[in-house]
């Protein structure tokens, strides 16, 4: 198996000498930034990295101001680490575009799942069993380059988006759960309160009705998401 690049990106040193020593065994190979300003130098060189791990708090440069600037030119996966019951740095982060995010202090293990779960999804985008491409109205999605047209313009999306999207796609006219979405999508159970998926769907949502309409994802208020095709 190929060795995993990450980029964790933290001004806690103890912190990230700790997250190496943990990580490292479980086959990553892992760069380490201590300011938003250098992580963003190494998140945006030649180097592909398969994971960013950005902490919201950092010197010279924030952590959203990191994502802000990434997302400009890069969709490499982030995991956003926050501080424990900030519901403000969750719900900006996802907007802004990270993948997931990861409440701080945190259990190894739970990091070690998260990680897991992002890469896999990401392992699986190119090579799905579904290579075919899915054209519904005016949007044609191609799983085999992870690529969305709608209405013709090409739309920039995250891998967690296109998971999404793609699978709700797949199973146009029916409703897919939130938690469906959450396990197939984000490897986890959706907990109480959890407002990742709403995130992402919303995000999804702004990108296509910006070129297109009507709306093409309906929510079933506490249930979950159908996407509509009118043709």
């Amino acid at each position: 198996m190929k060795t995993k690049q990450l980029l964790l990106i933290d001004d806690d040193i103890e912190f990230t000498d700790l997250l190496i020593q943990y990580l490292s065994p479980q086959g990553y190979q892992i760069d380490v930034s201590h300011t938003g300003v250098c992580g963003l130098q190494k998140a945006t060189n030649s180097k592909h990295y398969d994971l960013i791990l950005l902490d919201v708090m950092l010197p010279q440069m924030d952590g959203f101001e990191v994502l802000k600037r990434l997302r400009l030119s890069h969709h490499t996966p982030v995991l956003m680490l926050t501080a424990k019951g900030d519901d403000f740095d969750k719900i900006f982060g996802l907007e802004m575009g990270a993948d997931d995010y990861l409440p701080k202090p945190f259990n190894h293990r739970e990091l070690s799942a998260r990680i897991k779960a992002i890469v896999r999804r990401m392992d699986m985008l190119p090579s799905s069993s579904v290579h075919q491409t899915l054209t519904l109205d005016d949007v044609v999605m191609s799983p085999s380059n992870q690529s969305v047209i709608c209405a013709g313009k090409a739309l920039e999306l995250t891998g967690t988006e296109f998971a999404i999207l793609h699978l709700l796609m797949l199973n146009h006219g029916n409703l897919v759960s939130k938690n469906d979405l959450s396990e197939k999508v984000l490897g986890r159970k959706l907990l109480a309160f959890d407002r990742s998926i709403d995130m992402h769907v919303s995000n999804i949502r702004r990108k296509l009705v910006q070129h297109s309409q009507p709306e093409k994802i309906k929510t079933h208020r506490g249930a979950g998401y159908i996407y509509m095709v009118y043709k």
